[in-house]
């Protein structure tokens, strides 16, 4: 039997407290930085996440997270919206924003150029195509990638 993980543990506390509050996990993260450890609950749902949902699933969540004690050290818990220019992670995201533009980082440069623009044209077996603007496209495997991550935003949007 596969050992669940921190993270997917976390997921599992939490996803029924989000579902009952409309809310989608768009991802969880657990990671140490310098001295500080930190649980991030990533969330989403249609027509965007406001401070009260966040709120609302802190509320929800810290007891029973505190209850079952997935974690052994101590943590700070943050609960937010992915943002703008949300990074893409999970193979559903993938296949949910096929046809929308992205930025996309390698972790090696490829002739030079370790940032591309340009429009998700597939993804399958954790291999990402990417349409750029010139409309060539590039193949690339995630695990070549610091991140992909969304193109929507717009500057107009805050005008």
């Amino acid at each position: 039997m596969a050992k669940i993980n921190t993270v997917q543990r976390v997921e599992e506390i939490v996803k029924p407290f989000a579902d009952e509050l409309g809310l989608t996990i768009w991802d969880v993260t657990f990671k140490k930085e310098g001295s500080d450890w930190y649980l991030r609950i990533f969330i989403d749902k249609e027509g965007g996440i406001s401070i009260d949902d966040c709120v609302a699933l802190t509320h929800a969540v810290s007891k029973p997270l505190d209850e079952a004690d997935p974690i052994p050290q101590k943590y700070m818990l943050e609960i937010s919206s992915p943002g703008v220019e949300r990074e893409l992670t999970r193979d559903e995201h993938f296949v949910r924003f096929t046809g929308s533009p992205v930025f996309i980082r390698t972790i090696r440069p490829l002739d030079g150029v370790r940032d591309f623009k340009g429009t998700l044209k597939s993804y399958e077996n954790k291999k990402i195509t990417v349409e750029l603007e010139d409309e060539s496209e590039l193949t690339f495997d995630k695990k070549e990638l610091t991140y992909i991550k969304l193109d929507d935003f717009d500057i107009n949007d805050f005008i």
